[in-house]
């Protein structure tokens, strides 16, 4: 993919969190209207930010101002908090540059949801609010970093296989895996090979989350 970005710092990081921020109604939601606004956010976030066909940098993020990207090892992926000054992103520089990648916009999305996570989720169907709120993080980084758009178009030039579309999005091939399920395409397969089940929960692309900061 081309990459044609605008440079983030363009961008305030306050004005780009009001907008995203902005398209939660004040009502509470269903999960599925939850899920369906992290993705009218994750389009929003890349209109802002200027991209149409790239792929998504890191940089979108750790450029934006009042957001600190770090990097040191930790029990977990990732985890998100207000220092006082700023957003801090902190990522586990012992997994892989793609899974390092994803777990930067799951985090993003929590910081886009702080003071808003009561009114997006909520206890019921088996799972807690909590848990609601790390597939609803999955599920915005899967958009941000793979659009609906985008990989429809890749399928239909026949780039359609888990390792030329993890390449071309720069995700692993498990977070891609999950994405064509969500959007529903699935990748080809030996024709005598048992059918595996496509987890459609966001979180499965990733390791067990952990309890964030904020």
């Amino acid at each position: 993919m081309q990459r044609l970005l605008q440079h983030p710092s363009r961008h305030d990081g306050r004005s780009v969190l009001a907008s995203l921020r902005s398209l939660v109604p004040d009502r509470p939601l269903l999960f599925a209207e939850a899920l369906q606004i992290a993705e009218l956010q994750a389009g929003r976030l890349r209109d802002l930010i200027g991209l149409a066909d790239d792929a998504m940098p890191e940089q979108a993020i750790a450029e934006l101002s009042r957001i600190r990207l770090v990097r040191r090892r930790l029990p977990t992926s990732g985890m998100s908090y207000w220092d006082g000054q700023s957003w801090v992103i902190a990522i586990n520089d012992g997994e892989p540059e793609a899974r390092q990648r994803f777990t930067i916009f799951h985090e993003y999305k929590h910081i886009v949801d702080h003071g808003r996570t009561s009114l997006l989720y909520r206890d019921g169907y088996g799972h807690s609010a909590a848990e609601r709120a790390e597939q609803a993080a999955d599920y915005f980084a899967g958009c941000v970093l793979m659009p609906k758009r985008l990989m429809k178009r890749a399928w239909g030039e026949r780039i359609q296989t888990l390792p030329r579309l993890a390449a071309l999005f720069e995700v692993s091939p498990r977070a891609v895996e999950v994405r064509l399920a969500q959007i529903g395409l699935s990748t080809p397969r030996d024709r005598c090979s048992p059918p595996d089940r496509l987890h459609l929960s966001p979180r499965s692309a990733r390791l067990p989350t952990r309890r964030r900061r904020t």
